[in-house]
């Protein structure tokens, strides 16, 4: 297996990005003001969700619901450059590394300003959640992620 090169700044002009800009609220935030660091993996899911609903158009709570497909992580990388804290306007933008036929890499940088505080490789895959077995990535799924990469022409 080849291992996974290290997380760094990496220019997102010309590559297909989902950028959400969210606030740091107390509730993020440590005795010290600073964004306890497992809260970034709760922002992480909500901007995975919002990703696969507004950019994808494929509902995540009606993949998960009705129709019982699981999006487990199972390998995360995380580095952890700078803190975040309370009141500080943070963007989180996600790629796409890799789409392979059950599994999803996806890249998420948390900048603050011209700082990249987090940055995150993250492994979906696409499970049955009926008998908890890895299942092909759902063809609705396959197709959002082509309509969206098609606003920048990012194939990967």
């Amino acid at each position: 297996m080849q291992s996974q090169s290290p997380l760094t700044p990496v220019d997102t002009t010309g590559a297909c990005t989902f950028l959400q800009t969210r606030v740091i609220r107390f509730s993020d935030c440590d005795p010290a003001g600073m964004v306890f660091f497992p809260q970034y993996f709760v922002m992480l899911n909500a901007l995975v969700e919002d990703w696969f609903t507004h950019a994808l158009g494929v509902n995540y709570a009606q993949l998960l619901g009705p129709r019982r497909i699981g999006l487990p992580t199972v390998a995360l990388q995380s580095e952890f450059r700078a803190p975040c804290r309370m009141g500080d306007v943070v963007e989180f933008r996600l790629q796409l590394e890799r789409m392979g036929s059950r599994s999803l890499t996806l890249r998420v940088d948390c900048v603050h300003g011209s700082i990249f505080c987090v940055q995150i490789r993250q492994v979906l895959v696409s499970t049955s959640l009926a008998h908890d077995g890895a299942i092909d990535i759902p063809q609705d799924v396959r197709e959002g992620i082509a309509r969206w990469q098609s606003f920048t022409g990012d194939s990967r």
